[in-house]
């Protein structure tokens, strides 16, 4: 037996994710990949401390402690052994954080590794301070969120039913159009991405801001069949809108997006640090439950523990829920290494090509 490698939080590496690795993933992931949706964040930049109260409400509150830069990148080569990794990566899109002071650690911490960074953009800001925020050297677009609307610190999801353009109003949507920006884009809403709203003001903004690289996070937050079957084919005939598939654990969502949207339009993202969390996802018709091993607020409904102990990381549930995806469709590899680096690395290439004529 080998020790286990501490990762982050309350999560390490152990023989079971080795045998895992090796059964599922070193032979069918390639040599190098890019995390499109991965998250940074230096602690000391947190400046209201999390509450029992907010732990208590949402089960990623529980589990997404800020990870740094240099503890992500040991991450990577524990959980992707002989693999290059290149990340688009963000902060925490949360007020408890100094945003300011969070977009620059991540935009320096990014540098420094050949990396590129998303800023995370406040719908209060002018035109100009989004551009000169672009014109900061590794950054290839923003991350808005609907909880940079305003600070609550009893909840994330006071402004979870708002518009699109609450949250990235068009003054900023011309900054970005203008400057073929990249943007990935967090849907708001309970109906998530197949909410009439969300169809309608994605279109919009397609029609509207036609250079923007617009990137759809986590599937539209398509976790379950029915979210995905309502929201995806809404949006499949856009061969200019993409998606990220981070923290899609299920098999049939990833078979969806692959028929509806189509290989060329998916990006590979892992939502880290919260999918270093060790367990499964059970889905329910609509909704799912996270079952984990780590005795958390939100672990109410534990599994034996002779099954707690064949648990994996989440990040390699979902890397092998797309793989089982892929090979039901029958896609080679050309398409599968698109998904994994080649999407990613066109719409970098076209973020920072033109990013050289931009003033």
């Amino acid at each position: 037996m080998t020790e286990p490698v501490f990762l982050h939080h309350v999560w390490s590496y152990t023989d079971v994710d080795r045998a895992f690795w090796a059964e599922h993933l070193e032979g069918w992931l390639p040599d190098r990949l890019v995390d499109a949706h991965t998250h940074l964040a230096d602690p000391a930049l947190r400046v209201h401390p999390m509450t029992d109260e907010k732990r208590r409400q949402y089960w990623v509150a529980e589990v997404s402690e800020p990870i740094e830069a240099a503890t992500a990148e040991r991450c990577h080569s524990v959980v992707f052994p002989g693999r290059e990794l290149a990340c688009v990566a963000m902060g925490f899109p949360d007020l408890d954080y100094d945003i300011e002071a969070c977009n620059e650690y991540v935009r320096t911490e990014c540098v420094v590794r050949n990396w590129h960074s998303l800023v995370m953009v406040r719908p209060q800001w002018s035109a100009e301070r989004v551009a000169a925020e672009l014109a900061k050297p590794g950054v290839i677009g923003v991350k808005p969120y609907y909880g940079l609307i305003s600070h609550d610190p009893t909840t994330r999801d006071k402004h979870i039913e708002a518009s699109l353009f609450d949250f990235l109003p068009h003054h900023i949507l011309e900054v970005l159009n203008d400057r073929c920006a990249w943007v990935t884009l967090h849907v708001p809403k309970a109906g998530r991405l197949g909410h009439p709203d969300n169809v309608r003001e994605i279109k919009e903004i397609r029609r509207r801001y036609p250079d923007i690289v617009l990137v759809i996070a986590h599937l539209g937050r398509c976790y379950t069949e029915p979210h995905a079957l309502e929201g995806l084919r809404a949006l499949a005939d856009d061969p200019g809108l993409y998606f990220d598939n981070s923290a899609v654990l299920n098999p049939a969502v990833h078979r969806i997006a692959l028929e509806q949207i189509g290989p060329e339009r998916i990006l590979y993202g892992t939502d880290n640090p919260v999918m270093y969390m060790r367990g499964r996802r059970q889905w329910h018709g609509r909704t799912y439950v996270n079952r984990t091993s780590h005795d958390f607020y939100f672990n109410t409904q534990r599994e034996a523990p002779e099954i707690e102990a064949t648990y994996t990381l989440y990040m390699y549930e979902a890397l092998l829920a797309l793989k089982n995806a892929c090979e039901a469709l029958g896609l080679d590899r050309r398409r599968v290494e698109a998904i994994v680096r080649g999407n990613a690395e066109r719409l970098i290439s076209s973020v920072l090509d033109r990013k050289s004529g931009w003033t």
